[in-house]
């Protein structure tokens, strides 16, 4: 989902209502994919502890009204449905929380096209690797017979972490040249190409 602007206005927008420092978009950006208190002592440091609940409940207020201008990447349901048609098994590991994950499946429709998931508030959150290895446990997959597409440095260091390889999606939350130093086998650009790579290639 194209989602990373409205995610990082939507903590620039909580931050200046409580009077905090307002982080840079490139500051609020970054946080994408860690969990909830990783990313607020990363994009907001000044925020006290005991302000979280605070500061969660009104990103989640201006995240609702960026809604409309959130839409999936042209082309992601067609992916999708090809990876499933070919006997892919598609799962999900999202900073998200769970409440946060099952609202995004159902508005965009994708609910469907995945056979599992872990959240943040679930297991521990990104770069650990405690998702995919869930994951694989769940499913009874080896590392060897996972591919993690992401587009953050969490993802792939998670990735890393588990003994997963990964592809990075360089039209996302993460600049290309943070994504590539991490050495995932392949970076793409558009859905386009990480349909041509996946068809290459798994």
């Amino acid at each position: 989902m194209d989602s990373t602007a409205g995610i990082a206005l939507s903590i620039q927008e909580a931050a200046r209502e409580m009077g905090l420092p307002v982080p840079a978009h490139e500051a609020a950006s970054h946080v994408i994919g860690l969990g909830l208190h990783d990313s607020l002592r990363a994009a907001v440091p000044s925020l006290p502890v005991e302000r979280y609940v605070d500061f969660v409940d009104l990103y989640r207020k201006h995240f609702q009204a960026q809604r409309e201008t959130m839409a999936l990447f042209p082309g992601v349901p067609e992916l999708l449905e090809d990876l499933r048609a070919r006997g892919h098994q598609l799962a999900v590991a999202t900073g998200k929380s769970r409440r946060g994950l099952d609202d995004a499946l159902r508005t965009t429709g994708l609910n469907g096209h995945f056979v599992a998931s872990r959240c943040a508030d679930e297991t521990h959150p990104k770069p650990h690797p405690a998702m995919l290895l869930e994951l694989m446990l769940e499913r009874g997959f080896e590392a060897r017979e996972l591919l993690m597409v992401g587009d953050t440095s969490h993802d792939l260091g998670m990735a890393g972490s588990a003994g997963v390889d990964a592809v990075a999606v360089c039209y996302g939350a993460h600049a290309a040249e943070s994504l590539s130093a991490l050495g995932p086998l392949a970076c793409v650009g558009s859905v386009r190409e990480l349909q041509e790579w996946l068809t290459k290639n798994a």
